[in-house]
């Protein structure tokens, strides 16, 4: 009884993000394809890669030859926010080799979104990884729809290459709505975000979760320091 229930609750989580995920993977399977690959890498590259964003710098990256050290250096600056999740998710929870290896390798953003909520902190491991499950299912499948009809599909389709901002948009809103207690949180992520922007755009993602990092140390650092007695 324990597995269908975790399988069919972890549908149900994963459903309103895999709305957003499955159109991504469709824009990527046709990217793949107008670089001239066969239909089939995207399901290769969201299979055994499965890093979402990186996945479509590599399109360009392998498409230019460019050198391994450049697309492992490309991977590293794209995916270091990983090391930041991996400090807080529940991987704790997964109690199997085989579940913690793909729960490690299938941590994703969303992933690590949906897990973070406070609903989500009495969730068992294989509610979890299902979920996980999931999302990883929307992602190759769209991308393998996406490289199937790659080309009937225009080059351009318009607003399709927002649909990952507006998912974690609506990732961030309903964050914020599971803990109103915590405004500080959200308000420290803007003012990272905008004086990355403001001063070195051109690393944006390294430099704003490096300057987010350190504000919620200074944070927990002055909200625990004990007052000494003169």
């Amino acid at each position: 009884m324990k597995a269908p229930s975790s399988l069919l609750a972890a549908l149900k989580d994963s459903l309103p993000v895999g709305l957003g995920l499955a159109p991504l993977g469709v824009a990527l399977g046709v990217l793949v394809v107008q670089a001239g690959l066969h239909w089939w890498w995207a399901t290769v590259f969201t299979t055994v890669i499965y890093a979402g964003s990186f996945e479509f710098l590599l399109i360009g990256l392998i498409s230019a030859f460019a050198p391994l050290a450049t697309i492992a250096a490309t991977a590293l600056l794209v995916n270091v926010r990983h090391l930041f999740y991996g400090l807080s998710f529940p991987l704790h929870r997964v109690h199997s080799r085989r579940g913690k290896l793909y729960s490690t390798f299938a941590l994703t953003d969303e992933a690590y979104a949906l897990t973070a909520n406070r609903q989500a902190q009495a969730w068992p491991g294989r509610r979890i990884v299902a979920l996980q499950m999931f999302l990883h299912l929307y992602w190759v499948g769209g991308a393998t729809l996406g490289g199937t009809l790659g080309a009937l599909i225009p080059e351009r389709v318009a607003g399709l290459d927002f649909a990952l901002t507006a998912l974690f948009v609506v990732l961030a809103i309903e964050a914020i709505r599971a803990r109103r207690h915590d405004l500080p949180t959200p308000l420290l992520a803007l003012l990272a975000a905008l004086a990355t922007y403001l001063s070195l755009p051109n690393q944006f993602l390294p430099v704003a979760l490096t300057l987010f990092t350190t504000a919620l140390l200074v944070r927990r650092f002055l909200t625990t320091r004990r007052p000494t007695r003169a």
